[in-house]
């Protein structure tokens, strides 16, 4: 065999490439348990990861970003969605427990992120990369025509299940062709799920201000509201031309990862070097070097059945008892478990019923008509915009860092939220939302990138697996809370604000600040 372009060594210093996924998502061989898989896969995964890195942030990349964005913005958009339609589906359909919509959609959100994590890494990620957005726009068209409240929750949780899977798999779509030097973008692609919120609101307003039912309303008719079944079916078309952009005007190269762990070695070289083709550049990575990691005799694990052993490897139990092997690592682990827990749950507890309790609260101050609960929440969105823009600009400021910025961000959404229950007009209550809606962006945009640094390079996969499983358990029960909660009392707000705080308490609490330093 040749001499190899890509010499396989240990690292002096472990390249940071995390995932900011709430899935759990491999973006750099870093994240396989070693002593778990064939070491040939890892050291050929290592000599990948150089190529991509070698080639650069080019157009292919930028391409990419832009695209990625798409599945950001439904990870928003749809529960967004099943927010703002909340008030006027319980008014049409007179419905006792509203809350059932929400847990219909968390459940979609829990099933969708674990099957399509499971089939990207089984199947491929370029295909599942497609199908979730097209999936969740079929599904939000239909249920634009839902006859009853049953059927307007199970198409929920059907639109969910793709939803649930796009930042699983972009994630991974997006990692494996991002050079190391360019991870910041991670969380800069939170804009798009902040941009999602505020186009979400903005076609809601005047759909679901003029075309619905007031909350004065003794009786609510279909014809007099159809202002939610026009949002939902708009919000599904949104989805399918954000497909079909993806699908017709951008090719999506299977991960060259994939393909190489599938024993095709040829196909990975080839789409490595049609990468660096179109971002005018040549690759040096040729199918010698990965040839060169087989030792004498070796043959390839590359059938289904060992894709599928690799992912449960990756959650095995011995991978996450190595996350609680010290007192430190256990805390760290501990913590932001529940970190993602009680944001998991303070967070659907308190936004999904926001229009709801904006209705109520207007009401009480003389201006609860429909019309302005949806200005208010637009105006709510556009704060969000900067938020996730200061986050990422915080995350690297001396003295503040990951833990600071994420801390003192999510204490605040907290803060805010118990200040909303002292408004005594319409415009003090919607600042304190405006308030609310600026820092938790800070806080997501934060929160997806510190997470996946401070786990061990080895571990990163079973711990972003278990934040994930912590957040959409969590996610699935705040539904149940409201449906036994006064809906027309300030309860969910305290409940929600006390999560949040305890989430920024936990933060600080904290052992490891991964700015400016290496990951473990």
């Amino acid at each position: 065999m040749g001499k190899s372009h890509y010499t396989i060594k240990e690292p002096t210093k472990d390249v940071l490439v995390g995932s900011s996924s709430a899935a759990g998502i491999d973006g750099d061989v870093s994240t396989i348990p070693r002593g778990e898989i064939d070491p040939v896969y890892e050291a050929k995964a290592r000599v990948l990861n150089r190529a991509v890195q070698d080639i650069g942030m080019g157009w292919y990349q930028w391409q990419l970003f832009v695209v990625v964005g798409f599945g950001w913005a439904s990870d928003n958009l749809w529960p967004i969605v099943t927010s703002l339609i909340l008030t006027p589906v319980t008014n049409e359909f007179s419905v006792s427990r509203p809350p059932l919509l929400s847990l219909a959609q968390n459940i979609g959100l829990l099933a969708g992120a674990v099957f399509w994590g499971f089939y990207a890494d089984i199947a491929g990620r370029r295909w599942a990369f497609n199908l979730t957005l097209g999936l969740t726009a079929v599904w939000g068209m239909i249920a634009a025509g839902s006859p009853n409240f049953a059927a307007i929750g199970i198409f929920a949780a059907f639109w969910s299940f793709g939803v649930g899977g796009n930042l699983p798999v972009d994630s991974a779509v997006f990692l494996e062709f991002l050079p190391g030097s360019h991870q910041y973008l991670l969380t800069i692609l939170s804009i798009d799920w902040a941009i999602a919120q505020v186009v979400a609101t903005l076609v809601a307003w005047p759909l679901l201000g003029n075309l619905t039912c007031q909350e004065t309303d003794i009786k609510c008719t279909k014809s007099e509201n159809m202002g939610w079944r026009y949002f939902v079916i708009t919000m599904g078309g949104l989805t399918l031309i954000m497909f079909a952009l993806r699908f017709f005007c951008f090719t999506i190269f299977e991960s060259p990862k994939y393909l190489m762990g599938q024993g095709r070695d040829e196909e990975a070289v080839r789409i490595v070097q049609e990468v660096a083709r179109r971002n005018g550049k040549t690759s040096n990575l040729a199918i010698e070097d990965l040839k060169a990691c087989e030792p004498e005799g070796y043959q390839a694990h590359t059938s289904t059945s060992d894709a599928v052993k690799r992912r449960f490897e990756a959650l095995q139990f011995t991978h996450v008892k190595a996350l609680f092997a010290t007192k430190r690592l256990a805390w760290s682990t501990g913590s932001i478990m529940a970190v993602w827990g009680f944001i998991g749950l303070g967070y659907p507890l308190y936004n999904a019923f926001l229009p709801y309790l904006q209705a109520i609260r207007g009401a009480d101050f003389g201006d609860g008509s429909t019309y302005l609960t949806y200005r208010n929440s637009l105006i709510i969105a556009v704060l969000g915009v900067p938020g996730a823009l200061l986050g990422g600009f915080l995350v690297e400021v001396k003295g503040i860092g990951r833990k600071g910025t994420l801390g003192s961000a999510t204490a605040l959404t907290g803060a805010f939220l118990y200040a909303s229950t002292t408004a005594k007009t319409s415009d003090s209550l919607l600042g304190w939302n405006c308030a609310f809606s600026f820092f938790s962006n800070v806080m997501y945009a934060v929160l997806y990138a510190y997470t996946p640094e401070i786990f061990p390079t080895k571990d990163r996969g079973t711990g972003n697996a278990l934040t994930a499983t912590s957040n959409r358990i969590f996610g699935i029960m705040a539904p149940i809370i409201a449906m036994f909660a006064n809906l027309e009392t300030a309860a969910p707000v305290y409940v929600s604000g006390a999560l949040f705080i305890a989430a920024g308490l936990l933060v600080f609490a904290l052992p490891f600040e991964s700015r400016g330093t290496a990951s473990l």
